[in-house]
């Protein structure tokens, strides 16, 4: 086949695009009590049909008002230009995650946020990436390894496969190979559970108590980030007592880094919970992303077709590198709008530290404000055909189509994601690497739904066929 033939599929759209299934959408706002029924379940059972016309709306759970920011111009307002507003994350999401993540970069905030920010960013940054891609390729070549192995039309779960292998990943990359591969069964075991018993509102917030006041964790959660602490300090007390000249890890870095304004080092508790943040944005999000996109794949036989096409063409059947990624466009394209589709973060919750206003609403101070990349990214005004599965959307040439902060599965402002590159580099690098030698079909009878819990994922599990490529 020649290159213009390859490039000719791979710039095809596909005739029927598919349509991925969403919760049941009320045909009107639900009511409180109902309303925190269904959010209790499943965060993204509340919007009704008409949310994904707004352009902002405000809604009352209990004795809070919440915002909603559902635009590009108000999500730049919220989010870029009174970000000091609009800093702290939400109380649900820090009293959830405090056990786990103590001050970590992720719901710290104020002077602690801006300091870890200082130190941790560069060590995840775009231009680390050669140091981390021969990792990535490496554990997505042993994962393709397990899966053909494997009899053809073997059930496995794909989305604790990929969870596996983002944790070999992350684990390898934090903690430095050998000390990686030591203890990522148990570390993604513990997070696991912690993730499972989380709970998905803050309900004294929401009856309009203090902040401050401490909120009950089961004994069993508290077990969880115990596990986890300690594995952490276990391995931190390894990497402090090997030699300088040990293996290159984000661990080893965060040893090494000093804010660039103080010249301040991370004290051990610090050190500890910029691990664990690390560590859980660069499992959990990129494994869901990586199921999903496995999922759309494989009700999608032309985008498939068109993938194959370009891998062929890019790679030869040989392993990816980081060189090859800017050249996987469609790859890349594929994995956009499998997160568009199914944002890793679908509400992007923020406390408002005073009072402000955005489109003539007031917004008083101690209220939610919140951006909810599933309603923006499948916003009937901002995307044709928005709940369909068009990956053709984010090649190159229809760049210009999209509206800018129409699209935000990282966020967007001071606060995007860190480690954005890192997890984009990830999917595409351990895409490119599975998808040339095997393909994964639906388990028959399989029901599969996003359920947000803190994260978006399909459920508890994703049964698939394996099937290997010839």
């Amino acid at each position: 086949m020649s290159a213009t033939d390859l490039a000719a599929i791979v710039s095809k759209p596909a005739t029927t695009p598919f349509l991925p299934p969403y919760p049941p959408r009320p045909r009107t706002p639900l009511g409180p009590i109902a309303a925190l029924t269904t959010a209790r379940r499943n965060f993204l059972a509340l919007f009704e049909e008409k949310c994904f016309e707004y352009e902002t709306f405000s809604t009352r759970m209990l004795s809070r008002r919440v915002f909603v920011c559902n635009s590009p111009d108000t999500v730049a307002q919220a989010f870029i230009a009174m970000h000091d507003s609009f800093e702290r994350k939400t109380p649900q999401m820090r009293h959830a995650l405090t056990p786990l993540l103590g001050d970590g970069l992720f719901i710290s905030d104020g002077e602690t946020w801006r300091q870890r920010r200082r130190i941790v960013a560069p060590i995840v940054h775009a231009s680390r990436m050669s140091l981390f891609a021969p990792t990535m390729v490496e554990a997505a070549a042993e994962a393709a390894d397990r899966w053909d192995g494997l009899p053809e039309g073997t059930p496995i779960d794909a989305l604790r496969d990929m969870a596996t292998l983002t944790a070999e990943i992350i684990c390898r990359a934090v903690f430095g190979p050998r000390l990686g591969h030591e203890h990522a069964t148990e570390i993604v075991a513990a997070f696991g559970d912690y993730q499972r018993l989380v709970g998905q509102l803050d309900l004294l917030y929401l009856l309009g108590l203090p902040d401050w006041l401490p909120r009950p964790h089961s004994p069993a959660i508290r077990r969880a980030a115990r596990r986890i602490r300690e594995v952490l300090d276990h391995i931190i007390r390894e990497c402090e007592d090997r030699s300088a000249g040990g293996e290159d890890s984000m661990i080893r870095r965060l040893f090494d880094a000093r804010d660039p304004e103080t010249g301040d080092a991370l004290d051990r508790e610090a050190l500890r919970n910029e691990a664990a943040v690390i560590f859980m944005a660069g499992h959990e999000t990129t494994a869901n992303s990586l199921a999903w996109t496995w999922f759309l794949l494989s009700q999608s036989p032309d985008v498939e077709a068109r993938l194959h096409a370009e891998l062929e063409q890019v790679l030869g059947g040989r392993l990816p590198t980081l060189d090859d990624v800017p050249r996987l466009v469609y790859t890349r394209a594929i994995f956009e709008e499998a997160i568009r589709l199914y944002p890793p973060v679908p509400l992007l919750g923020r406390q408002a530290a005073r009072q402000e206003s955005i489109r003539e609403r007031t917004i008083p101070a101690g209220s939610l404000v919140i951006v909810v990349p599933w309603l923006l990214h499948r916003h009937k005004h901002l995307w044709a055909q928005p709940d369909h599965f068009i990956p053709e959307r984010f090649l190159p040439e229809n760049a210009s189509e999209r509206e800018r902060y129409s699209y935000v599965p990282f966020s967007v402002g001071p606060r995007v994601c860190a480690g954005q590159a890192f997890g984009q580099t990830e999917a595409i690098l351990c895409l490119a690497t599975l998808a040339q030698r095997i393909s994964l079909r639906l388990a028959p009878g399989a029901v599969v739904e996003p359920v947000c819990r803190l994260t978006l994922r399909p459920g508890d599990g994703l049964p698939m066929l394996v099937q290997h490529r010839t």
